[in-house]
């Protein structure tokens, strides 16, 4: 029997990558989004809003799929709506598929947060120990993490479906226009250091400087979520998940560096946020775009300066324990220097950057 994926969230940096992985892998894939995308070879493309029940039950009608993949959010202004609109995404989705009864597995891809707290409460108060696992309980705080987990549980026990919850750290890969994508906005940001002579100065904290990290590639990540989908020993189970190597940003910073021929400023004990640093840049990377022929023009769309600022300003060490899943057979490793070169690469290919 052909597996079937609905990928809630395909244009996204994990569901892109997920899709074209499942598509390779022979799977029948559906890709959800508001506005999906037509150039993924294989990909059936479904339009809806996930906040429209109306809207998904229409776009869902003869779609029966064995598995769900959830990797959509949107951001809030308060921590408080964050959990009232993705809850309810996550609700809509499993509601409307539930009278089918063909759902066997929903993977839900969360993140650090759910050790971290939410953006309103980022790395701050009483947070628990290095390296994060997963049978850490959830901090006393609202987060919209919770929530979506919530969701599914009880959608799991209502319809009785296997479920898995995915935790990456910042998450490397392809897409554009994406709200959290570290790897495109440091390939533009060196970009316009190159450009413009400006120095290519780490924009964080000096605990993230020189304290070890990790950081999770997408293409990890989506066979991460396969394997979970798939392993009865994974079933019902919440994982975390990076590439499975250490790193400081003393050592990375100079390796983006030498990737984009660049000189890496010394670190001056603290950092310029990126939104600062690139608060007049739009007309700069217009002409940068202008002058290669690039295929997005916008730094706004190719940049999202405000996540990458709250990822390399965090003032703890955070570093992620991979036990859990190689303890039940997922044992892919995936260097993070390579891929942030790989993904530089592919962007150059794309016509994002020159």
């Amino acid at each position: 029997m052909t597996q079937s994926a609905l990928v809630v969230g395909a244009t996204g940096i994990v569901g892109n990558n997920l899709a074209r992985h499942l598509r390779k892998r022979g799977w029948q894939v559906y890709g959800l989004a508001r506005r999906p995308s037509s150039d993924f070879a294989g990909v059936l493309p479904v339009a809806a809003d996930l906040l429209d029940a109306a809207s998904l039950r229409t776009a869902l009608q003869g779609v029966r799929p064995t598995h769900v993949f959830i990797s959509s959010w949107l951001r809030q202004n308060t921590e408080a709506e964050n959990i009232r609109i993705n809850r309810a995404m996550v609700r809509n989705v499993l509601e409307v598929l539930s009278p089918s009864g063909s759902v066997r597995h929903v993977a839900l891809v969360t993140g650090l947060k759910h050790y971290l707290g939410p953006f309103e409460a980022y790395g701050k108060g009483a947070l628990p120990a290095t390296p994060f696992r997963e049978e850490q309980p959830r901090l006393d705080i609202d987060n919209f993490y919770y929530a979506q987990e919530d969701e599914v549980f009880s959608a799991a026990e209502r319809d009785g479906f296997g479920w898995s919850v995915h935790r990456p750290h910042t998450i490397i890969g392809y897409a554009v226009g994406n709200a959290m994508n570290m790897g495109v906005t440091l390939a533009v940001y060196a970009t316009i250091c190159r450009k413009t002579g400006r120095p290519f100065l780490f924009p964080g904290s000096a605990v993230q400087w020189n304290g070890l990290t990790d950081m999770t590639d997408a293409r990890l990540l989506a066979r991460h979520l396969e394997w979970a989908a798939t392993t009865e020993a994974a079933r019902n189970q919440a994982f975390n998940i990076v590439n499975g190597d250490v790193f400081r940003w003393s050592w990375m910073w100079t390796q983006l560096a030498n990737w984009f021929g660049l000189q890496p400023a010394p670190y001056p004990g603290e950092g310029i946020p990126l939104e600062r640093q690139l608060a007049d840049a739009g007309p700069i990377w217009a002409e940068i775009a202008r002058e290669h022929r690039l295929a997005e023009p916008d730094l706004s769309v190719v940049t999202s300066a405000w996540h990458t600022d709250a990822d390399l300003g965090r003032p703890i060490e955070v570093v992620t324990d991979m036990s859990k899943s190689r303890k039940l057979g997922f044992l892919d490793y995936q260097a993070t220097d390579d891929s942030f070169f790989e993904l530089f690469a592919q962007l150059r290919d794309a016509r994002i950057i020159p």
